[in-house]
């Protein structure tokens, strides 16, 4: 019996009945057959996969909230996977949900974001024809443009819980987890970050919502935790009280924060910078790497352009920004 086979049966033995176990037909098919591993299962593979891709390095680069923040201790699109995967383990963890599957489909949820964040995806979804949703583009990271085209050959559970980690209801008590911790994550973080940027106060924050949560972010995501997990895996959701302690807290960091002029002065550049890059290269597909360019045979040139932006680090939409269009010195 191999490692692998070991830890099946421990999984039989251990996880509820609810979750989603590393034998699941429908879970762990994927769209090319594949020998499988001797020493982990199918949602250790994935996870391990979705760790050693491109996509997931450039996260580090990319926004989460405030533009190229300048400071080691503001969040990125990266810390922020890490959070939401530090949560929805815990969680999984509580319920005896598939722990594995869970990683898997946090570590993956946000390789699709575009750089800027979601300045960046709107101004994507509005010029390209295709439209732009950064959970349908982490789907298409990890199917189609990752390895150079041939795609990670993930799991239909992993594949299905990215796709659904922002609005929709998904296949697998894991994958609504994930969904529930990537919530708790940025709005607790985001207030870190805004109090850290001065854009709030500890104060601000409505007091009816911290007298429910806590007045910390410690306390107020341990609160969620365990009120995801007291609610039970039957229904993955907050108890009544506490979703609407969330809710509320949620929509005062829209109107404080997510819409503030001053933590988004910087935003009608970064949308300005990808409009012009991408009418660029709409006008000089040649001047894209050959794995774009190959899209466009396959696709159109708006979904190459769109795929190339999509995948830029904030840093690296700048750079190539300014060697295109910023006139440089005579040497």
């Amino acid at each position: 019996m191999t490692v692998r086979e070991q830890y099946e049966i421990i999984e039989m033995g251990v996880l509820s009945k609810y979750a989603c176990t590393s034998t699941d037909e429908k879970g762990t098919r994927r769209e090319r057959y594949e020998e499988k591993c001797p020493y982990r299962t199918e949602f250790q593979r994935d996870r391990d996969r979705i760790l050693h891709c491109n996509s997931f390095r450039r996260l580090k680069r990319k926004t989460q909230v405030f533009l190229s923040p300048v400071g080691d201790h503001y969040r990125t699109r990266l810390t922020h996977t890490l959070e939401v995967s530090q949560i929805a383990r815990t969680i999984a963890r509580g319920m005896r949900l598939n722990e594995d599957l869970t990683e898997a489909i946090a570590l993956g949820h946000d390789l699709g974001h575009s750089p800027f964040g979601h300045c960046g995806e709107a101004v994507l979804n509005e010029i390209c024809p295709h439209g732009f949703r950064h959970y349908m583009q982490s789907v298409r990271v990890v199917e189609s443009l990752e390895k150079k085209g041939q795609g990670l050959n993930l799991t239909h559970a992993v594949r299905n819980g990215i796709e659904c980690h922002t609005n929709a209801v998904a296949d697998t008590k894991e994958g609504n987890v994930v969904r529930l911790a990537d919530t708790i994550a940025y709005i607790n973080h985001d207030i870190e970050d805004s109090i850290r940027a001065g854009v709030l106060t500890a104060d601000d924050l409505p007091r009816d919502c911290t007298a429910v949560l806590g007045n910390t972010k410690t306390k107020r995501i341990t609160t969620l935790v365990a009120s995801v997990i007291g609610h039970g895996a039957y229904d993955i959701d907050f108890s009544p009280e506490i979703r609407k302690a969330h809710d509320d807290l949620k929509d005062f960091m829209f109107e404080r924060v997510y819409t503030n002029p001053n933590a988004k002065q910087e935003e009608t550049k970064a949308v300005a910078l990808v409009e012009k890059l991408y009418r660029y290269f709409i006008e000089h597909p040649e001047k894209m790497p050959d794995e774009y360019r190959s899209i466009i045979r396959e696709y159109d040139i708006d979904r190459a352009v769109c795929d190339y932006i999509s995948g830029m680090s904030d840093s690296y939409a700048v750079d190539l920004y300014t060697e295109l269009f910023v006139p440089k010195s005579w040497k």
